[in-house]
């Protein structure tokens, strides 16, 4: 049975009552089990400081939870995210007497607008998320699989372990992985889906590897283990952005903008724009210090941490 990856962006602590509490780092994983029926909260322990604690929480999530406790460049800054990581199912639950009538122009032509409203209720909003994720159908034909590295430890007796999330396909036991960037091979010794001992990981699933042919210390989060021989590696970066609309001016050569992608969040210089009418559909021309890791297409979130109260700066459209 598949598992349903939910954001929780809510006040700290609030996935407690929805879940039990497992890794936690920026972000915190809190489990839901239900017979073979997994739901797995993410909540962003180190948001507000830390913009990357939002996109690791939400980058791996089919669907959010948004409790809204007032309406505050937190909350806008939550909104766009969402919106710009296509984030289109979702839950509302408003408190302090907040009412649908003033969130409605916030909201509007985001994705946030479609998300159904629900009362500060979390047992029954659980009952509904394990209902969703039982719907949810598991392809377990695919050939390959890819799986960004969230941890990796040592465990004695055992080897490397990483922790992760399959994005992409299903990951097997004895499975011949690349490590990218770093194009190092290994192999995957054993596998545990949801703490409990499987013969594979598929699209969704929170998988812990046991890897061989790796140490610990030879990967960082952002690698990315994949048996897909069609994703790309590349410190250069192209296409068209997306600006969003409350964007105050154009972007500007020189400016180190921040890229977000599965599990890598990393800088990235601006070294050329190609403008042609609307300077919020620039074409882009970007480097960065470490290869980004991406399939063909892909689409990627713009950040800018110095921007204050606005961070969000749109998505990339990547050639």
């Amino acid at each position: 049975m598949p598992n349903l990856n939910v954001a929780v962006l809510a006040p700290a602590g609030y996935a407690r009552d929805l879940g039990k509490a497992g890794t936690t780092s920026d972000i915190t994983y809190y489990n839901l089990k239900k017979g073979d029926v997994t739901v797995t909260f993410l909540e962003p322990t180190r948001y507000p400081e830390r913009l990357a604690s939002l996109f690791f929480a939400i980058s791996p999530a089919r669907a959010a939870v948004m409790v809204v406790d007032g309406i505050n460049a937190r909350f806008g800054e939550q909104v766009l995210m969402l919106d710009c990581m296509g984030i289109r199912e979702g839950y509302l639950v408003l408190r302090n007497y907040l009412t649908p009538e003033q969130l409605a122009p916030l909201i509007r032509g985001t994705v946030v607008e479609g998300y159904r409203l629900r009362e500060d209720a979390p047992i029954s909003l659980r009952e509904e998320l394990l209902t969703r994720a039982a719907e949810l159908v598991e392809d377990q034909t695919p050939e390959t699989g890819t799986v960004p590295v969230d941890h990796a430890f040592p465990v004695k007796g055992i080897g490397t372990v990483v922790l992760g999330d399959v994005v992409h396909g299903a990951v097997r036991r004895h499975d011949t992985m690349r490590v990218l960037p770093s194009n190092r091979t290994i192999q995957v010794r054993s596998i545990q889906r949801h703490d409990d001992d499987a013969p594979a990981g598929y699209q969704g699933d929170r998988v812990g590897l046991a890897l061989k042919g790796i140490e610990a210390e030879d990967l960082v989060r952002g690698d990315v283990l994949t048996t897909d021989p069609d994703l790309i590696q590349s410190a250069h970066l192209s296409g068209r952005a997306s600006i969003v609309p409350y964007w105050p001016a154009p972007l500007k050569e020189g400016m180190v903008l921040t890229v977000g992608h599965w599990m890598q969040f990393l800088p990235a210089r601006v070294i050329s724009i190609g403008v042609e009418g609307d300077w919020h559909r620039p074409q882009l021309r970007l480097e960065l210090e470490r290869p980004l890791v991406y399939p063909p297409d892909a689409r990627v979130l713009l950040c800018w941490l110095d921007g204050g109260r606005l961070r969000v700066v749109g998505t990339l459209i990547l050639d």
